[in-house]
């Protein structure tokens, strides 16, 4: 399967730049400055259309939806449908929601994130796998899935952002949160919906994200209050 030849930790450290005009993005940074986040900056530039590593990835996402099974598929459909912190409730064995500052806190992470997800998609206009090859999709195509919003997947930079944030949170279940993260974004994959070279684009950013807000002294103050709710419900360092 076609993969970025940059290594993440080099992605993520290459220099921020200014991002551009707040107006590119429908969702509003709250936490982060324009400066702190530059996806144009911080990662490559996706395989060119009709280049050898695009058509590499198409026939990867054939096999991948070929060999899922009718198991996979249904999780895939059912995670392209839930595009919020509660994708973590089955795998940790809680209700989110119902931990309100932690909650708050997650859904924080997944306002920040899909800022940059807006903007790394206006900016990159990449085509999705089932632009460029009609025949690939196997998930119903959701109205706010552009056929040119392709790079990076706002699904998998939620995942990855508030996975980070969540595993920090609780350390004792952090291997099955970044798993649950990392198995969250594979789901586009198997809806064909996304190039693998977007998600790992998306794994990048959502990292990145995570970090920036927890280096944030007004977000860090809402994830002690987090900290401090998981640990009266007996929940912290679980």
């Amino acid at each position: 399967m076609a993969r970025f030849s940059t290594p993440l930790a080099a992605i993520l450290a290459v220099a921020l730049a200014a991002w551009g005009t707040a107006s590119a993005a429908p969702h509003q940074l709250h936490y982060l400055s324009a400066e702190e986040l530059a996806p144009a900056s911080v990662l490559p530039p996706p395989p060119t259309p009709g280049s050898v590593l695009e058509k590499a990835e198409l026939g990867a996402l054939h096999a991948i939806v070929a060999a899922s099974t009718p198991e996979r598929l249904d999780q895939a459909r059912w995670d392209q449908e839930h595009e919020d912190p509660g994708l973590f409730d089955r795998t940790l064995g809680i209700e989110l929601e119902k931990l309100p500052a932690t909650w708050a806190l997650l859904m924080a992470v997944r306002e920040e994130a899909a800022a940059a997800a807006a903007a790394g998609k206006a900016h990159f206009h990449r085509m999705r796998p089932w632009g460029v090859d009609p025949t690939l999709s196997s998930c119903e195509h959701a109205p706010e899935h552009q056929p040119t919003n392709s790079y990076p997947s706002g699904h998998a930079i939620l995942g990855y952002s508030a996975g980070y944030v969540l595993a920090r949170l609780l350390p004792g279940r952090a291997s099955d949160i970044l798993g649950r993260a990392a198995d969250y974004g594979y789901s586009r994959e198997v809806c064909g919906v996304h190039f693998p070279s977007d998600i790992e684009a998306s794994h990048a950013l959502g990292t990145l994200v995570a970090a920036k807000l927890l280096a944030n002294p007004a977000f860090r103050a809402k994830f002690d209050a987090a900290r401090l709710e998981l640990a009266r419900a007996h929940l912290a360092g679980a």
